[in-house]
């Protein structure tokens, strides 16, 4: 990940807010100062290889779920064929397991059959008890044969229940050989060139949703009572050099702690002056607002 563009402006927008403190006084026009920031994200490869293709560029507008770009998978592909091939291979071994089984179901039916017609002979000495134990023991081969063909059958489902799970698992890298964009944004910055090695965890490209901005402020203790989540404000931004203009904002998150706490804190005086930072979402459907353009905000 990239470092912390939030963190660095964050700095500045403190580092600005005391100068203009200690520069003004109580000329202060407007409640609180800050700078826009917009929610980065730092996409990253999931699969090493030679970068096929990759069409991002910084500026441009790509939508969630969109292809960018394709890690060579040529190899993975191969080795999803072979196992495929190997699933093949399994189900044709239980279709003659099945086929095996019918035959010794049939003859299994034929024997009792016989076992049971000699049975019957025995009763008026027709039959001797030799023939019915070799009947019987027919009927007691066969269905061991049966029981015997079901194990293997057993078997054999659990070799392609192995291999469907690597074939889901080669599905699963083919899919990240894929550059899916995961979220609706602008490009800030590309970090990859088409024909490029990459390798798993490699950043390749950093975006932001500029259609809405967030204006970070920080605010006395004396202020933060006056302050609330999902608050309407007026966020004033230059206009010229001697202009400001006026845009409508949303408080979206307030910090639970001061960003600068004294070491001793004895009296409300000392209590109000700790500094507290202050989101507020700004939409930007025109893109005029800009990270780290600095902005005014009055509750």
């Amino acid at each position: 990940m990239i470092m912390n563009t939030r963190t660095y402006f964050k700095l500045l927008s403190l580092f600005g807010l005391l100068i203009f403190m200690i520069g003004c006084g109580n000329e202060q026009k407007s409640d609180a100062y800050g700078q826009f920031e917009a929610d980065e994200i730092t996409v990253s490869a999931e699969a090493s290889g030679i970068l096929k293709s990759f069409t991002v560029k910084e500026g441009m507008k790509l939508n969630a779920g969109e292809k960018v770009g394709q890690v060579d998978s040529t190899q993975i592909h191969l080795r999803k064929l072979e196992l495929e091939a190997s699933v093949k291979s399994i189900r044709t071994n239980i279709s003659k397991l099945d086929a095996q089984a019918a035959v010794y179901q049939e003859q299994l039916q034929t024997a009792k059959k016989d076992l049971q017609r000699f049975t019957n002979l025995k009763q008026s000495n027709a039959a001797t008890q030799q023939q019915i134990d070799q009947a019987q023991g027919q009927v007691n081969v066969l269905q061991k044969q049966i029981s015997s063909v079901n194990v293997q059958k057993q078997s054999v489902y659990a070799e392609m229940e192995t291999m469907e799970t690597r074939i889901a698992q080669i599905q699963d890298q083919l899919e990240k050989a894929q550059i899916i964009n995961p979220v609706a944004g602008t490009v800030l910055s590309s970090y990859a060139e088409p024909n490029e090695l990459v390798s798993t965890g490699k950043p390749l490209y950093e975006l932001a949703n500029l259609e809405e901005m967030i204006l970070r402020v920080y605010v006395s203790g004396a202020q933060l009572p006056n302050v609330r989540l999902g608050q309407d404000v007026e966020v004033l931004i230059d206009k010229n050099a001697e202009e400001n203009e006026s845009l409508k904002g949303q408080v979206r998150w307030i910090a639970s702690e001061a960003e600068f706490t004294p070491r001793m804190i004895q009296t409300k005086e000392e209590r109000v002056t700790q500094v507290y930072a202050v989101e507020i979402a700004v939409s930007n459907p025109d893109g005029k607002l800009k990270i780290g353009m600095p902005g005014e905000v009055n509750f």
